[in-house]
């Protein structure tokens, strides 16, 4: 685990930021989803943020990495862990991560507000700083991934500074924020003006077209996706999961036919993870 000292410091205590946290992930290799694509790629052009939203296993984080990887975008990656729901750690995270590509940014103005005392005015304040900072360090378009945001979004600054963030970020900075649960409905009801996308478990759940297209990078066959398809409900995790099951079983009768076909289909086993 890389761990950095954090050039901050807060009610005088130095934060050490854990690096993999504010890195981007290796890609996953998956099938191609040329439908949810679009979707995100109409989302960045018509709002200023995205939710993909859905359990565990239903593709959400898959999904992130893989746009993250083909955007044309700077991407600022942060995973956030429980602990995080203070404020202080929160954006001593996100400010880093954000630094990576726009150095400098909030030195300025968002630091010393976080060091201040907290009140409702004072999180709407810290929200428009913040999109003070990103003008203010404006450069090549930005993606912010923010993953799994329902582990803070109980603390009660969460809603007050992404209801104020979202409406006035920049035009070439766009936020995206996995959760496995629905968020609060002030930040929910801002679909309706054109600021939030959201994708949501029903839309993340493999097409038959999709799930055939992954049985085939496996060697299967559409009848054989098309049952899996009814048996996981198009949940991503439970569809791979089962292509690899299948693909394996077959690999492993092949085998006692014949071991050196066997052997060559059993290497190609793996070359694909699950869609969690």
């Amino acid at each position: 685990m890389l761990i950095a000292e954090s050039p901050t410091q807060f009610h005088d205590k130095e934060w050490k930021l854990v690096l993999e946290k504010i890195t981007v992930p290796s890609p996953i290799a998956c099938v191609p989803r040329p439908r949810l694509h679009a979707l995100l790629e109409q989302s960045v052009l018509s709002c200023t943020s995205t939710i993909i939203t859905g359990r565990a296993g239903s593709g959400k984080t898959t999904l992130a990495i893989d746009f993250a990887e083909k955007s044309e975008r700077k991407v600022a990656w942060y995973k956030v862990d429980a602990p995080e729901s203070n404020l202080p750690i929160f954006f001593q995270y996100l400010i880093s991560s954000i630094g990576f590509h726009r150095p400098g940014f909030g030195g300025y103005s968002l630091l010393p507000l976080l060091r201040a005392e907290r009140g409702s005015h004072q999180i709407s304040l810290l929200a428009e700083h913040f999109v003070f900072e990103l003008e203010r360090h404006s450069a090549a378009p930005l993606l912010i991934v923010i993953e799994d945001l329902h582990l803070v979004c109980d603390a009660d600054w969460v809603v007050m500074f992404f209801r104020r963030l979202l409406p006035l970020l920049p035009s070439d900075v766009h936020l995206l924020i996995t959760s496995r649960t629905i968020p609060p409905a002030p930040l929910w009801r801002m679909r309706s003006k054109q600021t939030l996308s959201v994708i949501d478990e029903d839309i993340l759940a493999f097409t038959r077209d999709e799930a055939i297209a992954l049985f085939q990078r496996y060697g299967l066959t559409p009848e054989q996706a098309n049952i899996a398809l009814d048996h996981s409900r198009g949940r991503a995790a439970a569809l791979s999961s089962l292509a690899a099951t299948l693909h394996y079983a077959e690999t492993a009768v092949l085998a006692k036919k014949s071991p050196e076909v066997g052997e060559s289909s059993k290497s190609s086993y793996g070359r694909f993870e699950g869609q969690g």
